[in-house]
C-alpha cells in the first residue's frame, strides 16, 4: 500500500525522561517500577476507543451513508493486534477514520511522524484533469507535459497505464478512499480525476487517447511545478478581474459573471465590489465550481442578490449595488463545505436556478474532536449535517446539493474551448427557467 497521497510529516515524536528517587537512607530491595503497558495494548486500546466513540458520535451519518460499522469494527479490531510500531498505528487509524466516509474527518495533532515513503521525491502532476461521461473518460483540462504530448480538452482517454480508463479511475478511487475520507461517491470520483493524477516527481503516466478520430499513445511525466488542484471553470469568460481568489466580469453575451473560488469572511464586501463593477446586466452567472469552502455570513451573501431592503423569506436585500435579476448558479463535486451552503441556499431558498455536471461534494457538517487514550493524535469527526432543511430535511452531509438540471460536459464543447455549463447558463438566462422551479421573480 502506498502512502503517497497522504505523504507529509505532521508532527515530531516527543521524548519523555522519567527519574525515580528513593527516600534518603532507604535500605533494602528496590521495588519494581510500575510496568508500562505493552505497545500492542496501547494500539488496541486506541482502536477500540475510536470504534466505540466514532461509531456512537457519527451513528446517524453512518446509517445515511450505508456504512456497516460492525464490519468495520471486526476488521480493525483484528488488524490492531498485528500493529508493531507507532507509524503502523497511525496509518491503520487513518484507514479506520476513512471508513466514516467523511470528507472532514482525519487525524489531527499527531505526536509521531507520519511515515514518509517518498524516497526524497516531491509530488507532482502530469498537467491533466479528467471528467467522466457515462462509461467514457475525457480530458477536462490539459497543460504542462500533457499539453506538450498533444492531449487536449475533449479527447477521449481510452487507457491509463495499460488499463481501460474508467477501470483505472475506479481503482484510483478505491486506493484513495482506503486512506482518506470522502463523503460521497461524486466527491471521491472528482478527487481521483484531479488529485489522483499526482505521483512522485519524474514518474510516468502512460495513456491511450482518441483524438480527431485517431488513436494516439504516449506518456506524460509528473513534475512538482505542475499542480493538480482544480481551478473551477474550464474556459471562463475572457477579461475577468481578480479579487482575492474570486474573479468577475461579463460573459460574451453580456451577462454578469462571478466565480467564487472560496468563502472568506469578507465575501459580502467582495461581492459589493464585483457587482458594482459589473453594473446593470440582464442576467448573472454565479459559478462556484471547485469552491473549497471557508466561512462567512451566509445571509449577508444572499442579501447581495436582492433589492435593497426587499424581504424574501428570511433574507433582506443589502449592499452597495445588489443584483436582483435572473441568476444561474453552477456547481460541481468540487464544491465543498461552506461552498455548498453558500451555493445551495440560492437553490433551496428559491432565488436561483442551479446547474452542474454533478451534485456538490456532500461534506458540510457539524464536527467534534476526540483524542485517543494514548494521546498520539486526535480525530475530527462529523456528527450532524449542516443545513438540515436542504434535500427535503436530510441536510447536505453524505448527499450534496443536487442541481435543478444536470448538465454533463460535452466533449465537442471542450474540443472547441467552450465551457458547457456557462453556455447552458446563458441559454437559460435568455429563454427563462422552467415554471415553478425558482420562486424569486425580478418582475415582482
Amino acid at each position: 500500500m502506498t502512502l503517497w497521497t497522504r505523504r507529509r510529516v505532521i508532527g515530531a515524536a516527543a521524548g519523555i525522561a522519567v527519574v525515580s528517587l528513593a527516600p534518603r537512607g532507604w535500605i533494602g530491595v528496590a521495588s519494581a517500577a510500575p510496568k508500562e503497558p505493552a505497545k500492542g495494548d496501547v494500539y488496541t486500546k486506541d482502536v477500540a476507543f475510536l470504534l466505540d466513540a466514532l461509531g456512537s458520535k457519527a451513528a446517524a451519518l453512518l446509517k445515511l451513508k450505508g456504512v456497516d460499522w460492525a464490519a468495520v469494527s471486526k476488521e480493525f479490531t483484528a488488524a490492531a493486534k498485528t500493529v508493531k510500531t507507532d507509524a503502523e498505528h497511525v496509518v491503520l487509524c487513518a484507514r479506520l477514520v476513512a471508513r466514516l466516509r467523511d470528507g472532514h474527518a482525519g487525524l489531527r495533532d499527531l505526536k509521531v511522524p507520519w511515515p514518509d515513503d517518498s524516497g526524497g521525491k516531491a509530488s507532482g502532476g502530469p498537467g491533466l484533469s479528467l471528467v467522466v461521461g457515462g462509461p467514457k473518460v475525457y480530458v477536462r483540462q490539459a497543460w504542462g507535459d500533457a499539453a506538450t504530448e498533444g492531449l487536449h480538452p475533449g479527447h477521449e482517454i481510452l487507457a491509463l497505464d495499460g488499463k481501460p480508463a474508467r477501470a483505472w479511475l475506479d481503482a484510483k478511487v478505491a486506493e484513495m478512499r482506503d486512506l482518506t475520507g470522502y463523503s460521497t461517491e461524486q466527491q471521491a470520483l472528482y478527487a481521483a480525476c484531479h488529485w489522483g493524477m499526482s505521483g512522485p516527481e519524474g514518474s510516468k503516466l502512460a495513456f491511450k487517447a482518441m483524438a480527431r478520430g485517431k488513436t494516439e499513445s504516449g506518456e506524460v511525466t509528473r513534475s512538482p511545478r505542475v499542480g493538480v488542484v482544480p481551478s473551477g471553470p474550464v474556459f471562463p469568460p475572457k477579461g475577468l478581474t481578480a479579487l482575492g481568489r474570486q474573479s468577475y466580469g461579463k460573459t460574451a453575451a453580456g451577462n454578469g459573471y462571478i466565480h467564487l473560488r472560496d468563502v472568506p469572511g469578507e465575501l459580502p464586501d467582495q461581492l459589493d465590489t464585483a457587482l458594482d463593477a459589473i453594473g446593470d446586466v440582464p442576467g448573472l452567472v454565479l459559478d462556484t465550481r471547485a469552491n473549497g469552502g471557508g466561512g462567512c455570513d451566509h445571509e449577508a451573501v444572499f442579501a447581495r442578490f436582492l433589492p435593497t431592503d426587499k424581504a424574501f423569506g428570511q433574507y433582506k436585500g443589502a449592499g452597495k449595488r445588489p443584483y436582483a435579476g435572473p441568476m444561474v448558479v453552477i456547481v460541481d463535486a468540487g464544491v465543498r463545505s461552506a461552498g455548498e451552503t453558500v451555493a445551495g441556499q440560492f437553490k433551496e431558498d428559491g432565488r436561483a436556478f442551479m446547474i452542474g455536471d454533478a451534485p456538490t461534494a456532500g461534506m458540510s457538517s457539524q464536527k467534534e474532536t476526540v483524542t485517543v487514550p494514548s494521546g498520539m493524535f486526535s480525530v475530527l469527526v462529523s456528527v450532524a449535517s449542516n443545513k438540515g432543511r436542504f434535500n427535503g430535511g436530510r441536510g447536505i452531509e453524505g448527499i450534496g446539493v443536487p442541481p435543478h438540471e444536470v448538465v454533463p460536459y460535452d466533449p465537442a464543447d471542450l474540443a472547441n474551448e467552450i465551457d458547457t455549463q456557462i453556455r447552458r447558463a446563458e441559454e437559460l438566462l435568455g429563454k427563462g427557467f422552467p415554471k415553478g422551479v425558482v420562486r424569486w421573480s425580478p418582475a415582482k
